[in-house]
């Protein structure tokens, strides 16, 4: 997690139509990290349960997004910011994400790209802006974005709408990219910028465009509205 996908789930909170209850998938939240990693605290008051593969803060629920003990039909929203790398088969788990989902829930889900080998215990995959349209396939709307260079984005995040859920009309996802253009920022520090700025003189930019592009983004609506 970082500060400008917490920006990205800000942004569709305070935007489009995200039903209760909410069930986040990967909530153990590390040492360090409370307030970042801690998306309960944009939806106060709302029916919200996290799930992780270990006990501990942010955690109601121990158990693998491979086998849910979820009832059919009985979640609203679910969440998973950069899991579904730790996720062995990860296709098992988007299965079972869209058999809790009630016909009229939303997915939000986010994925490293560009990032390095992590634990929490093991890094398997990594999802280009393509899978993410793959794997969401069966779900009727969907909102697509990514952050970083062209060719090497950072992070990649996707909110897929099932069958009977409100569509975004246009004025929510023009509020959802509004809001995107003020959440969603990865601070460079200053001396670490005019660094990379030197490399790019001296290099050439390809190699510092994932540093330099770090709060560039695209998003899309699909189908288009």
């Amino acid at each position: 997690m970082n500060q400008f996908l917490r920006g990205v789930a800000r942004a569709l909170a305070e935007s489009v139509t995200l039903p209760d209850p909410i069930l986040e998938i990967g909530s153990y939240q590390v040492e360090g990290q409370d307030e970042l990693i801690d998306l309960r605290g944009l939806f106060p008051g709302r029916r919200y349960v996290g799930v992780d593969f270990r006990p501990g803060p942010g955690v109601d629920c121990v158990a693998s997004v491979e086998a849910l003990p979820q009832a059919d039909a009985s979640v609203g929203t679910v969440i998973a910011f950069n899991t579904f790398e730790h996720v062995q088969r990860f296709w098992v788990g988007f299965e079972e994400v869209y058999r809790v989902l009630r016909p009229d829930g939303v997915f939000l889900l986010t994925g490293p790209f560009y990032f390095h080998q992590h634990g929490f215990p093991s890094d398997y995959w990594r999802f280009t802006p393509q899978a993410f349209e793959f794997l969401l396939a069966k779900y009727p709307t969907r909102i697509l974005g990514w952050h970083g260079a062209q060719r090497r984005p950072l992070n990649v995040w996707a909110a897929a709408f099932r069958e009977a859920s409100a569509r975004p009309t246009p004025e929510q996802f023009g509020r959802y990219r509004t809001l995107l253009g003020e959440y969603a920022k990865e601070p460079l520090a200053p001396g670490r910028r005019l660094l990379y700025q030197v490399g790019r003189v001296l290099c050439g930019r390809r190699p510092f465009a994932p540093y330099l592009d770090r709060n560039r983004w695209e998003t899309e609506l699909q189908p288009p509205i």
